[in-house]
This record gives structure tokens, C-alpha cells and sequence, in this order.
């Protein structure tokens, strides 16, 4: 069984929704399962640390999750054209896998939610693929073979899913999940068959 890590992080729901849809589209492959982790928000001012457990929603992501996962699909809301500092933080804290390789060949992809049309989402989601590239992972996309990806007047591009976040608490479009749940397919279908035994 190929096991597939969705990493978000999310404040208002919005990213949070898109890696559930993410998951829904992994657990449409045969042989692949979805494992739902977030990173806890970060903060410039010292406080206590966050709680190991979180008060809602899936559990906090460690660097075991990233050891046991044969690929990962990473999601951020966009903060001014970046990534959110919160998932920046976990991925500056993995060198230690990038110094082993463990996630070297595994497949990967990257997701967005913003509250603006021309808001930076397609950066964000470049924003994401760098370290995935230094560590060596295989990037997936969204192909223009996808109908929803020429129909959407929302998130979505060739870089990775997308929710164009219209009013806050607004679930994504039926072309917005149908474009991450095609993300998860895509990935995990990529990650089945690299577990698959060669002839």
C-alpha cells in the first residue's frame, strides 16, 4: 500500500477543506491511502510552545511522517505571494531528510487557497515546489487534458490545485475539487506504480 502524506496548514478552512479533497482523490486509487497531518502556526512573538496535540483537525505533522510517506502533496494558503510562514517553518526543519535522501524519487505536488483572483497563487504554489526539488522528489502538475482546468474561473493551474476564497467559510467550486481530487489521483497513481515490482 502507497501511502501518501497531505501537509497543510490552514487558519480559516479554506486550505484545509482542499487536502481533504486531496485525500479523496488519493483514496480513489487502488493500493494508495491518504495520511492527513497540519503544522501548527507560528508566531513572532515568544509564547509557549503549541500543544503536541492540536485542538481540532488532523494531528501535527512530524519528520517520521515524512520518512514513512511514499509521497506528499503539501498545501498553503498564500501570504503575499508565498507559502504561509507556519509551513515554511516545518520545511526549514528538515534538513536531516534532506541530508539522508528519504524523500528523494517520491512523488509530490502542492496546493493553494487564496482570497483574491490575482492574489499570488500561482507563486505560492512555486513557492512550495523548491524544497521539494532540493529534496529531490518528483514533481506532479495538473494537466490541460482536464477539462476543469480550462472551465474554472477560480483556483486551479498547471502548478497544483487551487480555491479562489471568494467570502470566508466559502466552500470550493465544483471544478476547484475536482481539480484537487485529480491532484491526489495523480500522485498517488504516480506512487503505486513506483512501488510496482519491475519485470
Amino acid at each position: 500500500m502507497a501511502e501518501l502524506l497531505v501537509l497543510y496548514y490552514s487558519r480559516n478552512g479554506s486550505t484545509a477543506e482542499l487536502a481533504r479533497q486531496v485525500c479523496r482523490g488519493i483514496e480513489a486509487v487502488a493500493g494508495a491511502s491518504a495520511r492527513l497531518r497540519q503544522v501548527p502556526p507560528v508566531t513572532a512573538v515568544i509564547e509557549a510552545p503549541a500543544p503536541a496535540v492540536p485542538a481540532a483537525g488532523p494531528p501535527y505533522a512530524t519528520l517520521a511522517d515524512l520518512a514513512e510517506c511514499d509521497g506528499l502533496v503539501l498545501g498553503s494558503p498564500t501570504r503575499f505571494g508565498n507559502m504561509a510562514a507556519p509551513l515554511k517553518h516545518f520545511l526549514d526543519g528538515t534538513a536531516g531528510a534532506w541530508i539522508s535522501g528519504t524523500l528523494v524519487g517520491k512523488p509530490a505536488a502542492v496546493f493553494t487557497s487564496t482570497s483574491t483572483q490575482h492574489g499570488g497563487h500561482e507563486s505560492t504554489l512555486l513557492s512550495m515546489m523548491l524544497p521539494l526539488l532540493h529534496h529531490g522528489m518528483v514533481l506532479v502538475g495538473l494537466p490541460f487534458t482536464a477539462p476543469a482546468l480550462t472551465r474554472t474561473t477560480g483556483g486551479g493551474s498547471p502548478y497544483g490545485a487551487g480555491q479562489v476564497v471568494r467570502s470566508e467559510g466559502a466552500p470550493p467550486s465544483t471544478d476547484e475539487k475536482e481539480l484537487a481530487q485529480l491532484l491526489g489521483r495523480r500522485v498517488a497513481e504516480l506512487a503505486v506504480r513506483l512501488q510496482a515490482p519491475r519485470a
